[in-house]
Parts: structure tokens; sequence; C-alpha cells
């Protein structure tokens, strides 16, 4: 029989669009369930009742939540087809380790700049950058965090890069002129089809900050 797969996503989603890497990675075909996150479905509370949050894979009618947590479960499940996680025990917790870094803290200062207020602009520019420093750091001279093929880190990573537009607008700042490795990184992702067919158009994640920043009333 065979598998029925369902995800439930919003198309600017950092995390979703990991999630459509890993399956498109793998080469597997999914039904894609668009979500309202201002307007929640009944079938995203009930398959993500803790946190009411998308992304969810509905796996033959078994709901997986939590980005991360999905990718290696679907690492797992169709470990026939191109591995996302390294092979050694001591590489996997490393990248595992960074992968959470970027969820700690990315997310939420990528956030910021959009939402906080002029006089504080500057302050969070600064954070922003030098964490992007520090990933081009771990990074180094290498093609992918990994080494030479694109893994879990680059792709917990590679959806913020339809993101960068955006907070460089709101921001007032180019993020290649201070991080020019990661731009680098980030176009050499972007020659892979599973990563440009999944990120998101940049203008529709402009356009999306938008009217959330009308709808929360920032000026």
């Amino acid at each position: 029989m065979a598998d029925e797969v369902v995800l439930l996503d919003t198309y600017v989603s950092v995390f979703g669009m990991r999630v459509r890497f890993a399956l498109a990675e793998k080469g597997i075909q999914y039904e894609y369930k668009e979500q309202d996150l201002l307007n929640k479905t009944p079938l995203l509370l009930q398959m993500n009742p803790i946190h009411k949050k998308i992304p969810v894979l509905i796996h033959n009618g078994k709901p997986i939540c939590e980005t991360l947590i999905i990718v290696q479960y679907i690492d797992e499940v169709w470990k026939d087809k191109s591995p996302l996680m390294p092979s050694d025990p001591y590489e996997r917790a490393h990248a595992r380790f960074w992968a959470d870094y970027i969820d700690k803290k990315l997310y939420d200062i990528g956030r910021k700049i959009w939402t906080t207020k002029k006089e504080d602009q500057e302050a969070v520019n600064k954070e922003f950058i030098e964490c992007l420093k520090l990933l081009e750091g771990e990074l180094g001279d290498k093609p992918y965090f990994g080494g030479g093929s694109f893994g879990f880190v680059d792709m917990t990573l590679i959806p913020y890069y339809c993101w960068f537009p955006t907070y460089e607008k709101f921001g007032n700042f180019s993020i290649e002129a201070e991080c020019p490795k990661i731009v680098a990184w980030a176009k050499r992702c972007m020659q892979k089809e599973s990563v440009s067919k999944s990120l998101v158009d940049p203008d529709k994640v402009y356009d999306f900050v938008v009217m959330l920043r009308q709808a929360w009333d920032i000026a």
C-alpha cells in the first residue's frame, strides 16, 4: 500500500519550507494543505492540539509535529533515499546543535527587525548580523555546512534566504555587504532544484509581513 503523506503548512513559513526540502530530496509525493494562521482549521487543531502550529506532517493518518523532528522522521522512514543526516554519531550531534542554534536565535531576531521601534533598529540589526557571522565561522571554507553536500544544517538555514530582502528593507542594511560568505552559500544552495522550487518568492514574503504589520497595528 502506498504511503499517504499530507503536509499542513503556510507558503511563507521558514519552518514549512524545510519539510518541503526534505520531501523533495527524498522524492516523496504528498498532498499540500495551505493553512491560514489567523484562522486555524479544525484539521490543524486536531493534528497539533498542543502547539496548534504548522508545519504538521500527516503520515498514514498519524501526525508528526515540530520541524526538525519532522525532517529527522522523514530521513529515518525513507532511509533508502538521499540521507539528510550525517552517518557518524558525532557529526549528527554537531548538525543537531547548529540546527537548534538557528531555531533558537535566527527566527526571533529576524522577527524583531520588522516589528521593532526605529530607535532600537540598529541594535537589532547588529544582533542579527552577529548571528550570521557566527554561522559564517561554522561554515568556514566548506561548500555546505556538513562539508561537500547539502544536508541538515543547510536545510535548516536556507529558508531564511527568501526573507533576507524583507529584513533588509525594514532594517535598512545589506546582508551581503556584512556576510558575503552566507549569501554565496545561499546562492550555491539555490542551484539545487529541491531548494529553488521550495523557496517562496521574496516579494510574497514582503507582502505577507506588510499584511501582518497592518493586522498588528505596527507603525
